[in-house]
C-alpha cells in the first residue's frame, strides 16, 4: 500500500505538491512537521507536512522525500488554519505565508557545493581561464559554494561554468542542506572531581603557592560559588579573578578545573528586576475594565478609546494578569519596534521573566528561541510583545490578544506578500483560539469605530488623562502671515522660537515633529530649474547632509553631493523643502548650548538604536528630540512640556482618501506626548492654512466631529468602511506593454464586475526600481460576496496569464489597501 504526503513549499505557487513516503514515515509524520523535499532538477527545499493520504497524483510521478527534519510538529493546527485564512483573504499563496511566518533559520535550502574530483586526471592546458581559477581554488579548499565561485570569477551567473566543469569531470556537485540555527552554548567551569575532598583541596592550594595567578583563580571560584550558588561561567570567573583565559586553560589542562557547556537563550533578562506591587486602577480605568470584560462575555472584540496618557497600558496589564491567572498565553501587538523597548521595561516590572519579545530587529537565532519557547508553552514566553510578525508564533493556549495603537498604518504589510493587516488578522486569530481581543487607541480608525457603533465590537472609553492632568493646550501658528511679515527664523516661527527658549530655561524637554527624513527633499538649480532625479524611480533625490550625498528613498540609489548643476553646470543650487536633518542643524545654530537628538530611519538602523535614543531622552541627556512619525507613537516621556509640529500641511495635502483621518490621528498622537505629568503641556502647530477643519478638530480634540465628517465623505465617494477595496498593481519594465495589459485587465474586470472599477491609473510615483506601475482599484459594496468577487478576479488572472505577450508582467494584489 503506497502512502503519499501533501506538502506546502515556501514558494509562490498556488497548489500543494505530493511526495511518496514509506509506511513507517507515514506513521511517524504529523501535520506541521518539516520535511526536506527535492523540487525541480536539483533544488532541495524545506516544506511543511500538510496532509498524509493514499491517493496517487495523476498528473505527475511522485518523488520520494529527502528526509524528515523534526521529531515533533513545529507548526500547530491553529496556525495552519490562520495561515489558510490569510492566504485566502489577502489573495496570496500558502507558501508565501509560510515563508513570511517561519523564521528563516527553519527554512533550510540547499546550497550547491562544488567538490574537487579526486580521481580525475586534469589537463590544465585544456581549461579556460575562468575554469582554471575555480580548479586552482579547489586545490586549497575542500569545497566551494556557488556564491563563492561567483566571487572568484567575478560573474553573477556561474551555473554554465560549473556545468562545464562537471562535464569535464574536474568537479563533483553535491546538494547540501544547512541547518542554520545553532544553539548558543556557554562555557562553565567547576572544580575537578579529584579535588572535591577537603584534604586534596588543601594540598592543591599548598602546591599552587608558587603560581599566585592560578591560586587566585581557584579562590575566586570558591567566592563566586558561595555568592551565587549557581554554575560559574568562564567569563565571570575571568572577570572576578582578574586573570586571563590562558591561566584558566592551564588549570583545565591540569584537570584542576573541569569545563562543561550549557545551552542558553541568547536573549536573557536579569532575574532580580524589582517586582512592582499590583496596580490600582482609577475610577475611569475601572469602568473601562468592566466594559471590556462585559464585551468578552458576549464574545465580542472590545475597542478601548482612551485619550492620550489616560492609562490604557494599566488596563491592558490588568487584562493580562487575569489571562495569566487562567493559565493562558497573552499576545501584545505594537505597530513600531520603537515602542517595544519602553513597554518591555514596564511589563517586566509586573510580570518579571514571563515576557518574551519578537520583532525583525532580533537576529535569526533569537527569533528561533522565542518560537521554541512559545511552542513549548514555556514560562518565559507567557506574554509575547511584538510587531506584526509575532501573530505567526505557535500559540497553543492563547487567552488574550491586545492590539495597541490599532489605527496605525504600520500594522499593514506592504511587501512582500502576504500583504496582511495585523489588526484584522489578530481579531481572526483570537476567534480561532476562542480568546479575548482588545483594540486600543486614542484615535481609533474609522473602520473600528464604525464596527463599535454598529455593535459588532464592544466599546469602552476613558475620557480623562490619568491623575486628572489637563489635555495639552494646542495652538495653531499661521506661517504664511509670519513669512510675509518676515518673522521666521529659518523654519521656526517667532512663537515657536520663544516657546522653545522658555521651555529650555525651565529645564524641560521638547519634541519637534517633521514627517520627512534627510536634509532637504529637492536640490534645484535656480538658473535652469533642473532637479536631480533617481535613474530607477520617478522621484527626485533627497539630500542627506551627514553623508553628503543625494539618496533615493525608494530604491536606495545614491550619488555624491553635486557642487554644480548636472544639466547646465551653473553653481546656483538651492535646497528646497526641509527634513529632520535640517531642523536639527537649525536648532544647533539657534541654541548652540543644547543637546539635540534625532529619531528617524537613518538614526535607528542598528539593533539597539531605538533603545539608546529613547533611554538618552528619558534620562534627559537630550534637550530636544527631532523625529519623523516614530516619535508620535505611544511613547511616554515625563519631562516633555512642549511639542512643535513644523509643518502640518505636508500631512493634509496628500493624494489619499485617508489623508485627513491620518493627519488627525498623527497630530493628536504627537500632541499627546506633551505634559503627561502635573504641568499642562503646550503644542504648537505651524501651518499655512490654520482654518482647515482637521486642524480645528485637533485643537479641540474633537474626535466625534472628525469621525462624522469623514464618514459622510466616505459615504458620498464610496470608500471604506462602506465598501471594501482591492488594489491591483501591474508592474513591468516595458511602458507600452504595461498600458496594453492594464487596459485589457480593467476592461475584463468591468465586463464581469460592472462599474465599480477605477483605473487603470498611474500612482503618484509611477516608476520604482526601473519598473513602471499601474493601479486598478476594485470597490466591492458591503452586500456583495467578497469570496465570489475574488474568484472572478482569479479567473480573469488565469486568462491573462495565458496571453504570451503579457508573460513578463507582475500582478500584485493588495486587499483592504491602506
Amino acid at each position: 500500500m503506497d502512502f503519499f504526503l501533501d506538502v506546502v513549499l515556501p514558494i509562490p505557487l498556488e497548489r500543494l505538491f505530493t511526495y511518496k513516503i514509506s509506511e513507517q514515515e507515514a506513521h511517524f509524520l504529523k501535520v506541521g512537521m518539516r520535511v526536506a523535499v527535492p523540487f525541480g532538477k536539483s533544488k532541495i527545499y524545506t516544506a511543511l507536512a500538510y496532509n498524509i493520504h493514499q491517493n496517487k497524483p495523476e498528473a505527475y510521478e511522485a518523488k520520494e522525500i529527502y528526509q524528515i527534519l523534526d521529531e515533533a510538529p513545529l507548526v500547530n493546527e491553529f496556525q495552519l488554519k490562520h495561515w489558510q485564512w490569510i492566504a485566502q483573504y489577502y489573495m496570496c499563496t500558502l507558501g508565501e505565508v509560510l515563508r513570511s511566518a517561519l523564521p528563516s533559520a527553519f527554512l533550510l535550502e540547499s546550497e550547491t557545493l562544488v567538490l574537487p574530483n579526486k580521481e580525475a586526471v586534469v589537463d590544465e592546458m585544456e581549461l579556460r581561464d575562468d575554469e582554471f581559477l575555480v580548479y586552482e581554488a579547489l586545490q586549497h579548499q575542500t569545497a566551494l559554494k556557488i556564491g563563492e565561485i561567483s566571487g572568484i570569477v567575478d560573474k553573477k551567473n556561474v551555473l554554465p561554468l560549473v556545468n562545464r566543469l562537471v562535464q569535464k569531470g574536474v568537479v563533483l556537485q553535491k546538494e547540501e542542506l544547512y541547518e542554520q540555527y545553532k544553539p548558543k552554548l556557554v562555557r562553565y567551569v567547576k572544580l575537578g572531581e579529584a579535588y572535591q575532598s577537603e584534604a586534596k583541596l588543601e594540598e592543591l592550594l599548598q602546591n599552587l603557592t608558587r603560581a599566585p595567578k592560578q591560586s587566585q583563580v581557584v579562590l575566586s571560584l570558591f567566592q563566586l560559588q558561595a555568592k551565587t550558588k549557581k554554575p560559574i561561567p568562564v567569563a565571570d570567573l575571568e572577570k572576578e579573578s582578574g586573570s586571563s583565559r590562558a591561566v584558566i586553560k592551564a588549570l583545565i589542562d591540569k584537570s584542576i578545573l573541569e569545563e562543561y557547556h550549557i545551552q542558553t537563550d541568547r536573549v536573557q533578562y536579569d532575574e532580580d528586576t524589582d517586582n512592582v506591587e499590583g496596580i490600582t486602577l482609577n475610577s475611569y480605568q475601572q469602568e473601562a475594565f468592566k466594559a471590556i470584560n462585559k464585551s468578552f462575555e458576549l464574545n465580542k472584540t472590545a475597542l478601548l478609546h482612551g485619550v492620550t496618557s489616560s492609562g490604557k497600558t494599566e488596563v491592558y496589564i490588568k487584562l493580562i494578569e487575569k489571562c495569566l491567572e487562567q493559565g493562558k498565553q497573552a499576545l501584545y501587538l505594537l505597530p513600531e519596534i520603537a515602542l517595544t523597548s519602553q513597554l518591555i521595561n514596564r511589563l517586566r516590572q509586573y510580570f518579571g521573566n514571563k515576557v518574551a519579545i519578537y520583532h525583525s530587529k532580533y537576529s535569526i537565532h533569537e527569533r528561533v528561541e522565542v518560537w521554541n519557547n512559545v511552542l513549548a508553552n514555556a514560562n518565559k514566553a507567557q506574554i509575547v510583545i511584538g510587531a506584526r510578525s509575532s501573530l505567526f508564533l505557535p500559540f497553543s493556549n492563547l487567552g488574550l490578544v491586545v492590539v495597541d495603537e490599532e489605527h496605525e498604518s504600520s500594522f499593514k504589510q506592504f511587501d512582500p506578500a502576504p500583504r496582511y493587516h495585523a489588526r484584522d488578522a489578530a481579531v481572526v486569530l483570537a476567534s480561532l483560539h476562542k480568546s479575548c481581543c482588545v483594540l486600543g487607541s486614542a484615535t481609533p480608525s474609522i473602520e473600528s469605530m464604525d464596527n463599535a457603533k454598529k455593535g459588532k465590537y464592544g466599546y469602552a472609553s476613558i475620557k480623562y488623562r490619568f491623575g486628572d492632568v489637563l489635555m495639552p493646550d494646542i495652538n495653531l501658528i499661521d506661517i504664511k502671515e509670519a513669512t510675509r511679515k518676515k518673522r521666521m527664523k529659518g523654519h521656526f516661527s517667532e512663537t515657536l522660537f520663544n516657546a522653545i527658549t522658555e521651555t529650555l530655561e525651565e529645564g524641560e524637554q521638547i519634541i519637534l515633529f517633521q514627517n520627512r527624513r534627510g536634509f532637504s527633499p529637492i536640490i534645484e538649480c535656480t538658473t535652469c530649474g533642473h532637479v536631480a532625479q533617481c535613474p530607477n524611480c520617478d522621484v527626485s533625490l533627497t539630500y542627506h547632509q551627514h553623508r553628503d550625498q543625494l539618496r533615493c528613498h525608494y530604491c536606495g540609489h545614491h550619488i555624491a553631493s553635486q557642487l554644480s548643476c548636472l544639466a547646465c553646470g551653473s553653481h546656483t543650487l538651492d535646497k528646497k523643502g526641509f527634513g529632520t536633518e535640517q531642523i536639527q542643524q537649525e536648532l544647533q545654530q539657534l541654541f548652540p548650548d543644547i543637546n539635540v537628538g534625532r529619531m528617524d530611519l537613518d538614526t535607528t538602523r542598528g539593533k539597539y538604536a531605538y533603545e539608546k535614543i529613547i533611554t538618552a531622552f528619558e534620562q534627559q541627556e537630550m534637550d530636544v528630540l527631532v523625529g519623523t512619525q516614530m516619535v508620535t507613537k505611544g511613547l511616554d516621556f515625563r519631562n516633555v512640556s512642549l511639542v512643535g509640529i513644523m509643518n502640518a500641511d505636508s500631512l493634509l495635502n496628500f493624494p489619499d482618501y485617508r489623508a485627513h483621518e491620518r493627519s488627525f490621528q498623527m497630530l493628536t498622537q504627537v500632541a499627546g506626548r506633551a505634559g503627561r505629568t502635573k504641568k499642562r503641556g503646550k503644542v504648537l502647530i505651524q501651518t499655512y492654512n490654520p482654518y482647515h477643519q482637521i486642524l480645528q478638530q485637533v485643537t479641540t480634540n474633537n474626535y466625534d466631529k472628525m469621525f462624522a465628517e469623514q464618514y459622510y465623505e466616505r459615504e458620498q465617494f464610496k470608500y471604506p468602511p462602506l465598501v471594501r477595496i482591492i488594489k491591483l498593481t501591474l508592474k513591468d519594465r516595458d511602458y507600452n506593454k504595461l498600458n496594453d495589459a492594464s487596459d485589457w485587465f480593467a476592461s475584463s474586470l468591468r465586463n464581469v464586475l460592472g462599474q465599480q472599477i477605477l483605473g487603470p491609473e498611474y500612482p503618484p510615483v509611477a516608476r520604482i526600481r526601473r519598473e513602471y506601475l499601474k493601479n486598478i482599484l476594485i470597490k466591492i459594496p458591503r452586500g456583495q460576496s467578497m469570496a465570489q468577487t475574488k474568484n472572478s478576479i482569479k479567473r480573469i488572472e488565469k486568462s491573462f496569464n495565458a496571453i504570451s505577450k503579457y508573460k513578463s508582467i507582475r500582478l500584485v494584489y493588495n486587499v483592504d489597501h491602506i
